[in-house]
């Protein structure tokens, strides 16, 4: 099976304690256009460890679990499985710098059948170019002062 493993990085133009908290399933909504978990738990949407939530990926669920939300030391990671299809695994890392936030990402992705092979292999070449888009997408939020 497909197994693949993709880094990104970026400075978002806001201090830790601004930039952490917009990685939560929740408080990613206000950054990222078309993000829309239906949370599981905890039922009422909240950005907290454990949480669990599904998303919609083309004619499939995701179902997503937080595994790590530590906002103090800026790591968030969320693990996802579409049925018979990927596993993803999420890791987020947050490095102050003074008043911005230096962010990691890692991808870590995994087919679960043949079949997915490819899927798993298109997502890795997305995963690789997405630094620049979230980068956009968060400092834009961060200078609407919103």
């Amino acid at each position: 099976m497909e197994h693949t493993v993709e880094k990104f990085d970026f400075t978002a133009n806001g201090s830790m304690e601004r930039v952490a908290p917009l990685f939560g399933a929740e408080r990613e909504r206000v950054w990222a256009p078309g993000w829309n978990p239906e949370f599981i738990s905890p039922t009422k949407p909240a950005d907290v460890q454990g949480m669990v939530f599904k998303i919609q990926h083309g004619d499939r669920h995701a179902i997503w679990v937080n595994t790590e939300f530590d906002l103090k030391a800026g790591r968030m990671q969320y693990a996802y499985v579409i049925p018979d299809k990927l596993v993803t695994l999420i890791t987020i890392r947050l490095t102050p710098l003074e008043k911005l936030t230096q962010v990691a990402v890692e991808y870590e992705r995994t087919a679960l059948s043949a079949g997915a092979n490819e899927h798993v292999r298109h997502l890795a070449e997305n995963d690789r170019k997405s630094g620049p888009e979230w980068e956009k997408q968060i400092n834009g939020y961060l200078a609407s002062g919103k």
